[in-house]
C-alpha cells in the first residue's frame, strides 16, 4: 500500500511527458496501475497486477520486449472493462501495441495516445467512447501504422491531420457517426493499404485523387452519404481486391477504367442509383469471387461476358430492370455457389444450366419467367441435387406439378414456390426434406390434403399453404415439427376440427387458419401458446367458447369473427353455461298417442307435429327456469340486504376487544374507531354511492357516525372465499399492514353468503382516470407521475418484504389523494381465496388486460413476486406515455410494451414520452424510467429485478431541481 501511495505522489508531482534519466521498471508498474485505477474490472480479468511487483512482465494481457524487459504490447481485447481511458498508459514509453477491443470504455479519446513514439498499432475498436476526434490527435501520429477506432460513437468531422500520419497501412474509422466530407488529403498515404469508413454520415462526392493510392489493397466507404459518380482514378489502384461502395447515393454509369482491376475479387455496388446497361468489361474482371449489383437501376441483358468470371462464387443482380433470358454463356461459371437474379424482368423459360452447376442458393423470385416444374426437377435431381439449399422461385409463371423427386434435395432448407400457377396435390416426399426450414408454395393451385408425411419435417419452422384448393384436416402430425413457429394454411377448403396437438409447438408464433371450414371448438389448451403474436380463426364454422388466457385474453375481435357459433369476449357474445336438455316423447304411454294429446282436455283431438310438441317443451323449460332464478334471485338480495342492514346493528372495537355475532346480522369488526354507520344498508344498494367494480367486487362510499368516509368493499367472490376462521386470520393480517403508499383496511364483516372490506376513503380518485381522463387541472405533471412511480414501488416493496403478492397492479387500482401521493388499493385480496389457482387468478384480475405477466400462461413457472413486477412495469410504461396497456385500433391491437420497445430499439424512446409532456420532462430522467420499465416486463421472471432495487434504482434515476418544477 505504501508504494501505491508513493506511486500516486510521484505522478502528481513529475509531469507524465518528462521521462527520467534512468528510467526503470517502475515506470511501466507506475502507468499500468494508474491505468487499471481509472477503470472498472468486473471479471476481475486484472487480477494479476499487482502494484508489489517490480515486473508487469507477467501480467494478463502484458507483453514485454525479451531483451529490455519493457512492455512492448498491451492487448486486453474482450476483458469487459469500463470507465475511461487514463493517462497512466503515457508511462509505457516502448510500447509498440495498444489494443483495447471489445470492452465498454467511455469517454473522449486523448490527443496523447499517438505521441508515444514506439506505437506502431492503436486499436480501440467495439467500445462505447465518444465525442469528436481532436485535431491534434493525428498531428504528431509518430510511426503509426495501424489505427482503429471502429465500431464506437464518435462524431463530427474526419481530422484534415489524418493525412500527415505518413507511415499509416490500415484506417478503420467504420461504424461511428463521422460527417462532413472525406478530407482529400487521405490519398497522400501512399503506404495505405486498407482504408474502411463504412457505417458513418459522410457525404459529398468521393474527391479525385485516389489514383496516388498505388499500395491500395481494400476500400471500403459502405453505409454513407456518398453521391455523384465513381472517380476515374480507382482503376489505377491496380492492385484492390475489394471495392465495397454499397449503400451511398452513387449514379451514373461504371468508369470503364475500372476493367484493369485485374485483381479484384469482391466488388460490391448494392444500393445506388447506378443506371444503363451493365458494360460487358466487366467481365474482363476474371478475379471477380463476388460480384453485388444488386437494388439499382441496371437495364438491359445481363452481359455474356460474365461467362469469363469462372472464380466468380457469389452473383447478385436483384431488384435492377435486366430484361430478356439468362446468358447460356455462364454454365462457365463453375465454381458458382449462389446467384440472386431476383426482382428483375427476365422472361423465357428456366435456363438449364443454372441446374447443371450444382449451385447451393438459386433465387429467381419476382420475374416473368415460365416453364414446367417437372423438367425443373428433373435437371436438379440429374446435377447433383444434395447441394441445393435454397430454392426461390416465387412470383413467376412456372406451371405443372411438384415432383416426387424433391424428395431427392436432402440439403434443402428453404423452398419457396410461391405466386406460381402450380397445380396438383403436394407430394409426400416433402417429409424426406430434414433439414428444411420455410416451405412456402401459397398463391398457385395445389389440390389435394396436406400430407400426414410433412410431420417427418422435423426442422420446419414456417409453413405457408395460404390461398389454394387443399382440403381435409390439419394432420395431427403437425406436432412433430417441434420448431415451427409460422404456420399460415388460410384460404383453402379444410375441414375438420383444429388438432389440440398444435398446443404441442411451444415456438408457435404466427397462425392464420382462416376463410376454410373447420369445425368444432377451440381447444382449450392453445392458451398455453406463450409464443403467440397473432392467431387468426376467422370465417369457419367453429363454435364454443374461446380459450381463456394468455394471446387470447388479448386476442383482435377480427381475428375470430365469422364464426357465427363461436362466443366469448372478443366475439362480443355471451356463451351459455347450461344447456337444455332434448324433450324425449314416449310412445308407449297408456294415455297418450304420438301426435296427439288426452282426450280429456277437449273435445277435438288437436294434432301437433314433433317439432312443435319441441318447442313447446323448449319454452316451457326456458319459462320455469326464468321463474326459478327471479324466486332465488328475490332470496339472495333479500338475505344480502338484511346481512346489509345489520351493520347499523352491530358493531366491534379492535384487535383487543371480541366484536359483536348475531346468527342473523352477522359479524363486524373495526380496528379502530367508531364501527357504527350513518347510512347502512342504503349506501350498499344504493348505485348512486358505487365508486366502482373489480375482479373481486364492487366499492361503495359511505360515511361513519364521527362523520368520517369510509369505502366498502362487497366481495363477489362468496363462493371462493375461505372459511370464515381462514377469512377472519387473512383479513387481520391485512389490517395491520400500514404505509403511507398503502390504502389501509380498516375493518370487515362477514356472513357465509356477504363479506365486506371495510377501507380508509381516498379522494382523488383514480391513477387510470386522472391518466387518461384528466383534463385542465387534472393533468399530471413530470414531477406528478414520477413521483406515484416511486410511491407505488415503495408500496410494492413493503409488501414483498411481507410476502404479500399483491397480482392484481394495475393504474385502477392505485388512487390519488388530496397531496397527490399515490395509494395502491387491493393488494393481498388472492389470499382470500381457498388456493391461488391460475384460472382462478387469471379470471378475477382479467379486467388488468396487459399487466398479467405471462408465466400465469404457464402452468410449469412458478407464481412468485416478480408478476408484480411485471405488472408495475407496465404501469411505468401507462405513466410515462399516457397510453394504455393494449389498445385496439381497426386493424391490429397495440401492445404498450411492444411499441416502446421497438421505439427504444429505432432510438425513438422520448417521442413515446406523453405528447402532453412535450418539452416539459427532462429527457435523462424520462430515458432511465422507461428502461426500467421494459426491464420489469421482461418474459423471464428471472431477469426483472426486486421492487427493492427498482426503488433504488428510481431514487438514483430522480434529479429533482430545486426552486423549480417542469409543469
Amino acid at each position: 500500500m505504501k508504494k501505491l501511495i508513493s506511486l500516486f505522489i510521484l505522478l502528481l508531482i513529475v509531469p507524465i511527458s518528462v521521462r527520467s534519466s534512468d528510467p526503470s521498471l517502475d515506470d511501466d508498474v507506475l502507468g499500468l496501475i494508474v491505468f487499471k485505477a481509472d477503470i472498472q474490472d468486473p471479471n476481475g480479468k486484472l487480477v494479476s497486477w499487482n502494484v508489489d511487483d517490480d515486473s508487469p512482465c507477467n501480467w494478463d494481457g502484458v507483453k514485454c520486449n525479451p531483451r529490455s524487459n519493457r512492455v512492448s504490447e498491451l492487448v486486453l481485447d474482450g476483458f469487459g472493462l469500463s470507465g475511461r481511458i487514463g493517462r497512466g498508459l503515457l508511462q509505457l514509453q516502448f510500447l509498440r501495441k495498444l489494443s483495447l477491443a471489445n470492452n465498454n470504455l467511455t469517454g473522449i479519446i486523448s490527443p496523447n495516445l499517438t505521441r508515444l513514439d514506439s506505437l506502431r498499432v492503436l486499436d480501440l475498436s467495439e467500445n462505447n467512447l465518444s465525442g469528436s476526434v481532436p485535431d491534434e490527435f493525428f498531428q504528431q501520429c509518430g510511426s503509426l501504422r495501424s489505427i482503429s477506432l471502429a465500431n464506437n460513437k464518435f462524431s463530427g468531422k474526419i481530422p484534415d491531420s489524418l493525412s500527415s500520419c505518413s507511415t499509416l497501412v490500415a484506417i478503420s474509422l467504420s461504424g461511428n457517426q463521422f460527417s462532413g466530407s472525406l478530407p482529400s488529403g487521405i490519398w497522400s498515404l501512399h503506404r495505405l493499404r486498407s482504408l474502411d469508413l463504412s457505417d458513418n454520415l459522410l457525404e459529398g462526392d468521393i474527391p479525385k485523387g485516389i489514383e496516388g493510392l498505388n499500395n491500395l489493397r481494400g476500400i471500403n466507404l459502405r453505409k454513407n452519404k456518398f453521391t455523384d459518380v465513381v472517380p476515374d482514378g480507382i482503376g489505377s489502384c491496380l492492385l484492390l481486391r475489394l471495392i465495397d461502395l454499397s449503400e451511398n447515393s452513387l449514379s451514373g454509369t461504371l468508369p470503364s477504367t475500372m476493367q484493369k482491376l485485374t485483381l479484384c475479387n469482391d466488388l460490391n455496388l448494392h444500393k445506388n442509383l447506378f443506371a444503363g446497361v451493365v458494360p460487358e468489361w466487366l467481365g474482363e474482371m476474371k478475379s471477380l469471387e463476388t460480384l453485388n449489383l444488386s437494388d439499382n437501376s441496371f437495364s438491359g441483358p445481363v452481359p455474356t461476358s460474365f461467362g469469363n468470371l469462372q472464380s466468380l462464387k457469389v452473383l447478385d443482380l436483384s431488384m435492377n430492370a435486366f430484361t430478356g433470358r439468362l446468358p447460356e454463356s455462364m454454365i462457365n461459371c463453375k465454381n458458382l455457389m449462389a446467384i440472386n437474379l431476383s426482382q428483375n424482368l427476365l422472361t423465357g423459360g428456366l435456363p438449364s444450366w443454372i441446374f447443371k452447376l450444382g449451385i447451393q442458393e438459386i433465387l429467381l423470385s419476382g420475374n416473368r419467367l415460365s416453364g414446367s416444374m417437372d423438367s425443373l426437377f428433373s435437371s436438379l435431381i440429374y446435377n447433383s441435387p444434395q447441394k441445393l439449399q435454397v430454392l426461390d422461385l416465387s412470383g413467376n409463371g412456372v406451371s405443372g406439378e411438384i415432383s416426387s423427386a424433391v424428395g431427392d434435395f436432402s440439403s434443402l432448407q428453404v423452398l419457396n414456390l410461391s405466386r406460381n400457377s402450380l397445380d396438383g396435390s403436394i407430394p409426400a416426399s416433402i417429409g424426406k426434406l430434414k433439414v428444411l426450414g420455410s416451405l412456402d408454395i401459397s398463391e398457385n393451385r395445389l389440390n389435394g390434403s396436406i400430407p400426414s408425411e410433412i410431420g417427418a419435417a422435423i426442422c420446419l419452422k414456417e409453413l405457408i399453404l395460404a390461398n389454394n384448393f387443399l382440403a381435409g384436416p390439419i394432420p395431427i402430425s403437425i406436432q412433430n415439427c417441434p420448431s415451427l413457429t409460422t404456420l399460415v394454411v388460410s384460404r383453402n377448403s379444410l375441414s375438420g376440427p383444429i388438432p389440440p396437438a398444435l398446443a404441442k409447438l411451444t415456438n408457435l408464433q404466427i397462425v392464420d387458419l382462416s376463410f376454410n371450414n373447420l369445425t368444432g371448438t377451440l381447444p382449450k389448451q392453445l392458451a398455453n401458446l406463450v409464443g403467440l403474436l397473432s392467431f387468426n380463426v376467422s370465417h369457419n364454422q367453429l363454435q364454443g367458447e374461446l380459450p381463456a388466457g394468455g394471446f387470447f385474453n388479448t386476442i383482435a375481435p377480427s381475428s375470430v369473427s365469422g364464426n357465427p357459433s363461436l362466443c366469448g369476449a372478443p366475439v362480443n357474445k355471451t356463451c351459455p353455461t347450461v344447456s337444455p336438455k332434448p324433450i324425449v316423447l314416449n310412445p308407449n304411454s297408456s294415455d297418450s298417442t304420438p301426435g296427439s294429446i288426452p282426450q280429456s282436455l277437449g273435445h277435438k283431438k288437436i294434432i301437433l307435429s314433433i317439432s312443435a310438441l319441441v318447442a313447446i317443451g323448449a319454452a316451457a323449460v326456458i319459462v320455469i327456469g326464468v321463474i326459478a332464478i327471479t324466486v332465488l334471485n328475490l332470496r339472495v338480495r333479500s338475505s344480502t340486504s338484511r346481512s346489509a342492514a345489520a351493520l347499523t346493528f352491530s358493531g366491534g372495537d379492535d384487535f383487543s376487544h371480541s366484536p359483536t355475532t348475531d346468527a342473523n346480522s352477522g359479524k363486524l369488526v373495526m380496528f379502530s374507531g367508531d364501527p357504527d354507520f350513518s347510512t347502512g344498508a342504503h349506501a350498499l344498494l344504493n348505485k348512486d354511492c358505487e365508486l366502482g367494480r373489480g375482479g373481486f367486487g364492487a366499492v361503495y362510499r359511505t360515511v361513519l357516525r364521527d362523520g368520517r368516509p369510509v369505502a366498502i368493499k362487497k366481495l363477489t367472490v362468496s363462493s371462493l372465499v375461505k372459511s370464515q376462521v381462514d377469512f377472519e386470520r387473512e383479513v387481520k393480517k391485512l389490517g395491520k399492514i400500514r404505509h403511507p403508499n398503502l390504502v389501509a383496511l380498516e375493518g370487515y364483516y362477514w356472513t357465509p353468503s356477504l363479506q365486506l372490506l371495510i377501507y380508509e376513503f381516498v379522494s382523488g380518485g383514480s391513477l387510470y382516470k386522472r391518466i387518461h381522463e384528466g383534463s385542465g387541472g387534472n393533468f399530471l405533471s413530470w414531477n406528478d407521475r414520477i413521483n406515484i412511480i416511486l410511491g407505488a414501488a415503495k408500496s410494492l416493496a413493503h409488501l414483498h418484504q411481507l410476502n404479500i403478492i399483491h397480482y392484481n397492479l394495475k393504474s385502477s387500482n392505485i388512487l390519488i389523494d388530496t397531496s397527490g401521493e399515490p395509494k395502491v388499493a387491493d393488494f393481498g385480496l388472492a389470499r382470500l381465496l381457498p388456493m391461488l389457482d391460475r384460472y382462478v387468478l387469471s379470471s378475477k384480475i382479467q379486467s388488468a388486460l396487459g399487466y398479467m405477466a405471462p408465466e400465469f400462461a404457464c402452468r410449469t413457472v412458478k407464481i412468485t413476486d416478480k408478476c408484480d413486477v411485471y405488472g408495475f412495469g407496465v404501469l411505468v410504461l401507462e405513466v410515462v406515455t399516457g397510453k394504455r396497456p393494449v389498445e385496439y385500433t381497426e386493424d391490429d391491437v397495440v401492445v404498450l410494451c411492444d411499441m416502446v420497445r421497438e421505439a427504444l430499439e429505432q432510438g425513438k424512446a422520448e417521442d413515446c414520452v406523453d405528447a402532453r409532456l412535450q418539452g416539459k420532462f427532462p429527457a435523462d430522467e424520462a430515458i432511465p424510467v422507461i428502461k426500467l420499465g421494459l426491464i420489469c416486463t421482461s418474459q423471464v421472471p428471472s431477469n426483472r429485478p426486486d421492487m427493492g432495487e427498482v426503488v433504488n434504482i428510481l431514487e438514483l434515476i430522480r434529479c429533482p431541481s430545486e426552486g423549480q418544477e417542469l409543469v
